[in-house]
C-alpha cells in the first residue's frame, strides 16, 4: 500500500505538528500506521544487536549486567519522547563506558553500591549538561573537536577496551592500574590461560566481527553469546574454570535519586561529566549527519542533544549509567527499514520480554564471550580509513592524532580524554591566531585580486599594496595580522603610496583588533601613505568598524565596494593625500 496523504497519522495530525504544539515527540513527526510493520522488524533486529552489546557495555562500565539493559531502555524511551531524529538509537555506549569507569574507579571500587551511586549521579550530571546544551542551541559545540584529535582518542579508547578484555578472554585474574601495566600483567600470565575461555572468547570475537563485515543486520554477537552459553551448559565448562554472568535480576527498575551527593564526590564528577558530555555531543552530531531524518533538510541537532540528555537523566534515576547515541545501532535501524523511534520503543519491549522470560538462560553466558564482543567493538571503534587518509593528506595533523592516542593510552583515560579535548582547542586557537594573510596581485586583464600563486600570473600596480587579512580582526589574530602587514610593506618593490585593505574575509572586528590596526594606520599616515578599505560588505562588520573608530582612523570617503574602485579613486597620479591627525580611540 502506498504511503499517501490519506494514511492515518498520530492523533489525527502529523507528529511534527504535535511536536510543535507540545514540544515532545518530535521524533515521531509524520508517523503513519503503514510504517509500523517495518518499525517492528527494525525493533527486533535492534534488540538482537543491543542485548549482547548492552550486557558487554555494562561489564565495561563496571556495573551489574542488567544495568546495561536498563540503560538501553532509558535512553531509547527518553529519546523517543524528547529527541528529534527518527533513527537514532540511544543506550549504553562502549566509547564513553571506559572513560567514566576509569574516572569512577579512582573514587571507589567497581561493582560496589557506592560505585553504582556515583555512576547514577554522573549520569544525572551529564544529562543536565546535555539538556542545557540543547536548550541553548549549542549544536556548534560538536565542531570544537577536530577529526585528527577525535580519531586519535578513539584509537586510544580502543586500546583500553581490548587490553582490558584480555584477562577475561584468557581466563586469568584481572588487575588494576594503567593500561600498559595491565598489558604487562597479561603477558606475564599467559602460561595460566584457560584453553576453554580462550576458544570461547576468540570464537565470539570472530563471529561478531565477521557477521558485521557481511551485514550490520546479522546479530553476530548474539549468535556468539547463545552458542557460548549452550556450550557452557552442555559441557559444564563453568566447572572447568570458565566464569559466567550468573543470576541476572529480572526485576523492573524503580525511579530514585542516587544517594551519593557528597561535595568531595561532586568535585571529581563535574569535570568528568563535562568531558563525557563533550564526547556525547560529538558522537550525537556525527550520528545525525550520517542518518538524517529527511535527506536534504536541516536537522535539529540541539534538540537531539537534549534527547540524549533526557536519556542520561532517566538512566541515572533508575540505577543505570550514562547513555549516548550509537552509530552502529542507528545503522541497524535505518538498514532494517525502520522509519521512526517506534523501532527503538519496540526494541525495548522485546528486551523486556527476554529479560522476564529468559533471564535464567543469560546466567550461562561466559565472561569470555562478553569480552570477545567488547574486543570486536573496540576494534570497530578504530577509524582505520581516517587514520590512513590523515597520514597521507593531513600533514602535521597526523602528529595530533598520535598525540591524542598516546595521551589516552598512557594517562588515566579520563585525564587523557580531557587533555585530548584541550589539544584540539589549542590547535584550533593556533590556526585561528595565524590566519593566511598577505598581499594580493591582480589577475592580468581582469579586476580580480588574488594571493600570489606559481600557477597563476599576477601583476601589481606601482605604488599600491593590496593586503588581505585572512580572518577576523580580533584579539587572537590582531598581532599576527599586524606583523604580516608590516612585512608586506617592508618588502614591497617600491615605496607604497596607497594601502588597500581587502576585508572580504573579515567577518568580525573587536576593540583590540581595531586598535592595533588604527595604530598601524596612524603610522602610515605620518609617512604620507594613504589607506583605504574595500569589500567591507557585511553590515554587522561595518557597524563594528564604525563603533570601534576604525572608519574614522582610515578617513572619510575611503571605504569602497572593490579593490579596483579604491585604486581608481586614490591610486598614484591622483590628488595627493593629506592625512588628518588620527590616534587610536
Amino acid at each position: 500500500m502506498s504511503e499517501t496523504a490519506t494514511s492515518p497519522v498520530i492523533g489525527g495530525q502529523s507528529a511534527g505538528g504535535a511536536a510543535r504544539s507540545f514540544l515532545i515527540l518530535a521524533s515521531l513527526r509524520g508517523f503513519r500506521i503503514s510504517w509500523l510493520p517495518r518499525d517492528m522488524v527494525a525493533g527486533v533486529m535492534l534488540a538482537a544487536i543491543a542485548i549482547p552489546e548492552q550486557l558487554a557495555t555494562a561489564r565495561l562500565a563496571g556495573m551489574a549486567p542488567e544495568t546495561g539493559l536498563y540503560a538501553f531502555a532509558a535512553g531509547s524511551l527518553a529519546f523517543a519522547v524528547f529527541g528529534a531524529n527518527r533513527y537514532m538509537s540511544v543506550g549504553g555506549d562502549s566509547t564513553i563506558a571506559p572513560i567514566f569507569a576509569g574516572g569512577l574507579a579512582a573514587l571507589t571500587t567497581a561493582a560496589t553500591p557506592h560505585y553504582a551511586e556515583l555512576a547514577g549521579t554522573l549520569a544525572l550530571l551529564v544529562g543536565i549538561i546535555l539538556v542545557a546544551s540543547g536548550l541553548l542551541r549549542a549544536g556548534w559545540l560538536a565542531g570544537l573537536l577536530s577529526i585528527p584529535v577525535t580519531t586519535g582518542f578513539l584509537a586510544g579508547i580502543s586500546v583500553h577496551i581490548i587490553v582490558g578484555q584480555l584477562p577475561a578472554i584468557l581466563g586469568i585474574p584481572d588487575t588494576d592500574g594503567p593500561v600498559l601495566a595491565r598489558l604487562v600483567h597479561v603477558l606475564a600470565r599467559l602460561d595460566d590461560a584457560n584453553l576453554y575461555a580462550v576458544v570461547i572468547g576468540l570464537a565470539v570475537f570472530a563471529v561478531s566481527l565477521g557477521a558485521e563485515r557481511i551485514s550490520a543486520r546479522i546479530p553476530g554477537a548474539l549468535i556468539g553469546l547463545v552458542a557460548a552459553g549452550l556450550a557452557v551448559a552442555a559441557f559444564h565448562l563453568d566447572d572447568r574454570g570458565v566464569t559466567v554472568l550468573g543470576t541476572i535480576s529480572a526485576n523492573l527498575p524503580t525511579l530514585a535519586f542516587p544517594s551519593s551527593g557528597r561535595v568531595h564526590d561532586l568535585a571529581h564528577l563535574v569535570p568528568l561529566a563535562l568531558v563525557i558530555a563533550m564526547v556525547c555531543i560529538m558522537q550525537t552530531a556525527a550520528v545525525v549527519r550520517a542518518f538524517p531524518s529527511e535527506t536534504g533538510t536541516s536537522e535539529n541537532v540541539s534538540r537531539d542533544f537534549a534527547g540524549v540528555g533526557a536519556g542520561c537523566v532517566l538512566a541515572g534515576l533508575i540505577g543505570a549509567f550514562t547513555v549516548n547515541a550509537s552509530p552502529p545501532r542507528t545503522a541497524v535501524v535505518a538498514e532494517s527499514g525502520g522509519r521512526s523511534q517506534i523501532a527503538s520503543v519496540f526494541g525495548v519491549a522485546v528486551i523486556a520480554a527476554v529479560l522476564l522470560l529468559a533471564a535464567g538462560a543469560l546466567a550461562y553466558v561466559p565472561h569470555a564471550a562478553l569480552a570477545g564482543v567488547l574486543a570486536s567493538i573496540g576494534l570497530r571503534i578504530v577509524r582505520v580509513r581516517d587514520i590512513v587518509r590523515i597520514f597521507r593528506h593531513g600533514g602535521y595533523e597526523f602528529l595530533l592524532l598520535v598525540a591524542s592516542a598516546m595521551l589516552v593510552v598512557l594517562l588515566p583515560i579520563e585525564t587523557g580524554m580531557l587533555l585530548a579535548v584541550v589539544l584540539s582547542l589549542l590547535h584550533s586557537l593556533y590556526i585561528f591566531s595565524r590566519p593566511p594573510s598577505g598581499p594580493l596581485l591582480r589577475v592580468p586583464g581582469t579586476t580580480l585580486w588574488c594571493p600570489p600563486s606559481p600557477d597563476r600570473a599576477g601583476e601589481h600596480v606601482a605604488g599600491v599594496l593590496v593586503f588581505a587579512p585572512g580572518a577576523p580582526l580580533n584579539f587572537v589574530s590582531a598581532d599576527y595580522i599586524r606583523n604580516e602587514l608590516r612585512q608586506a610593506l617592508a618588502i614591497a618593490p617600491e615605496p607604497v603610496e596607497l594601502l588597500v585593505i581587502d576585508a572580504s574575509a573579515v567577518f568580525d572586528i573587536d576593540y583590540t583588533g581595531s586598535q592595533d590596526l588604527q595604530r598601524t594606520i596612524a603610522g602610515l599616515h605620518e609617512q604620507h601613505t594613504d589607506v583605504a578599505i574595500a569589500h567591507l560588505s557585511v553590515e554587522s562588520v561595518r557597524r563594528e568598524a564604525e563603533r570601534t573608530g576604525l572608519l574614522d582612523a582610515i578617513g572619510p570617503n575611503r571605504v569602497f565596494t572593490s579593490v579596483e574602485q579604491a585604486i581608481q579613486a586614490l591610486g598614484p597620479g591622483r590628488p595627493s593625500f593629506s592625512p588628518r591627525p588620527s590616534t587610536p580611540h
